[in-house]
C-alpha cells in the first residue's frame, strides 16, 4: 500500500509526534509498504492516511475524508488531544468522528472518548528494541531518568520539585533529558540546577544517548 503519515512536527526535530511518525514509517516499510511523512495532505494518491494529532492535523483529515471517503483514515490521538483538546476543540471532535479507526497508546484513554467511538478505537502500546545491559551505574546514587521535552503542558519539573523534599540521606538524583520548547523553560531548568543539587538537565540528546542514559538509570 501507499501510506501517508501526517504529523504537525517539522522535519529534523525530535518532537514526540515526529519521532512516532518515523518509528511507524520504519515498521510499515519493513512490512513492504511505501510510506511518505508530511505535515499536511495536499491531495497525494495514498491508499491509507495516518494522522497524528486530531486537532492540529484536522485540515489534512478533513480533506482526505472529503476526497477519498471510502479509503481508510486512521487518527492517532496524542496526550494533548485526549486531555486538552477534545473537551473543547470542535476541530479535534470532528476529526475523531471522521476517522475510520482511532489509535490510543494506553487503555485509560477510553475514559476520555465517547462510548460510541470505542468500537473503532485500538490500543497500540509503544515499545523499543532491547538495549545491551550496562554496568556503568554509580553505586552511591539512585538515578531517576526523566525523558521529555520541557513544555508547560507536560509539567516537566514535577520530579525535580519532589526531589527537593527528600531527606539529606537520600541517594536519589534526577537526570532530565529533553529540549526546552522555549527560553522560559530553559531558564527554569538552569535555575532548578542552581538551587537543587539533585537535579541535572542534559537538554536534547540523540536517541542512542537517551537509551544509554535510561539503561544506566534505576528508574
Amino acid at each position: 500500500m501507499k501510506i501517508g503519515i501526517v504529523t504537525p512536527a517539522p522535519p529534523r526535530t525530535r518532537h514526540g509526534n515526529r519521532v512516532t511518525a518515523l518509528r511507524w514509517a520504519k515498521i510499515l516499510r519493513h512490512l513492504g509498504h511505501r510510506v511518505t511523512i508530511t505535515q499536511s495532505y495536499e491531495g497525494e494518491a495514498f491508499d491509507l492516511l495516518v494522522a497524528l494529532h486530531a486537532r492540529r492535523s484536522h485540515d489534512a483529515i478533513k480533506r482526505f475524508h472529503r476526497e477519498h471517503p471510502d479509503k481508510p483514515l486512521i487518527v492517532a490521538l496524542t496526550g494533548t488531544d485526549l486531555y486538552c483538546d477534545l473537551p473543547k476543540s470542535k476541530r479535534a471532535q470532528r476529526s475523531i468522528e471522521l476517522a475510520t479507526r482511532l489509535i490510543v497508546l494506553q487503555p485509560k484513554a477510553f475514559d476520555e472518548l465517547p462510548k460510541r467511538l470505542h468500537s473503532k478505537t485500538r490500543v497500540i502500546y509503544q515499545s523499543v528494541e532491547p538495549y545491551p545491559e550496562t554496568s556503568h551505574r554509580k553505586p552511591d546514587t539512585f538515578q531517576v531518568c526523566v525523558i521529555g521535552h520541557l513544555r508547560e503542558v507536560k509539567d516537566p519539573f514535577r520530579a525535580a520539585m519532589a526531589a527537593r523534599l527528600l531527606p539529606q540521606s537520600s541517594r536519589i538524583q534526577i537526570i532530565h533529558v529533553g529540549g526546552a520548547m522555549n527560553e522560559k523553560m530553559a531558564e527554569r531548568a538552569r535555575r532548578e540546577m542552581r538551587i537543587n543539587p539533585r537535579y541535572k538537565w542534559l537538554g536534547e540528546q540523540s536517541p542512542s544517548r537517551v537509551r544509554r542514559i535510561l539503561t544506566r538509570s534505576q528508574l
